[in-house]
């Protein structure tokens, strides 16, 4: 009986140290359903390396000296839109992941992760989802509980401005209402309390956001909700 081969993720390294770049590629060979298929050192070196050999995944290093991974990632994302990046960084703070998620990335990856975060990124980005390092994603969560309390509406970048603004058009208001507090890190039952509505309820509403916004989990929500200034002040 002939079985269908799975097509194997392919992936592009883009980091300029290369005893890094090459325990990662070490790490990721490991898996059968990776392949290696091109590297570089440089930002400059991405649209070459996706016009020559189509890849899946992009994993790129923010700080290179030539072309940094956020902007080589925007002017990726301008051209080929469908294009899959991952930032690896050494850099915990909000800022950056901001900066990196306005770009057009779907991944922030720490350079402290294990390989079996490593490998997690890859398969959830590569299969068109979200993946933010825990340790990132706390301290996004804490800058945007600080903006809602103290209600800044606007956050000025070295990159660009980010409004915030609700998304009426894809949610219901009760819905932003949850999608806010969910990026609040608020549980299911603490939303409930706030809204006085039942947990059932808030389940509910939470599995509405998730499928509205074509995502798996709350953290994928939250990262959507960043990427296109979806976070407000009620």
């Amino acid at each position: 009986m002939n079985y269908k081969r799975r097509k194997k993720t392919q992936i592009a390294l883009i980091d300029d140290h290369r005893l890094f770049r090459e325990g990662v590629r070490r790490i990721l060979e490991m898996e059968d359903e990776f392949e290696i298929v091109a590297e570089g050192d440089d930002g400059n070196d991405v649209e070459k390396v996706v016009l020559e050999k189509n890849p899946d995944v992009i994993l790129m290093d923010i700080n290179m000296p030539g072309l940094n991974g956020v902007e080589a990632t925007r002017r990726l994302i301008s051209q080929y839109p469908d294009v899959k990046v991952i930032i690896l960084s050494i850099h915990d703070d909000e800022t950056y992941v901001t900066h990196s998620l306005k770009s057009g990335a779907t991944g922030y990856l720490l350079k402290e992760m294990d390989a079996d975060s490593l490998v997690e990124a890859v398969k959830v980005v590569a299969e068109g989802g979200a993946y933010i390092h825990p340790k990132v994603t706390h301290n996004l969560i804490n800058e945007y509980r600080r903006l809602a309390t103290t209600g800044e509406k606007r956050v000025s970048s070295g990159f660009r401005d980010v409004e915030y603004r609700k998304p009426l058009h894809i949610l219901t208001r009760r819905e932003c209402e949850v999608l806010q507090l969910m990026t609040d890190g608020k549980s299911n039952r603490a939303i409930g309390e706030i809204l006085y509505i039942s947990e059932k309820t808030v389940k509910n509403h939470v599995s509405n956001v998730l499928q509205k916004l074509q995502v798996d989990d709350r953290t994928q929500a939250v990262v959507e909700a960043i990427k296109n200034g979806w976070v407000y002040v009620s």
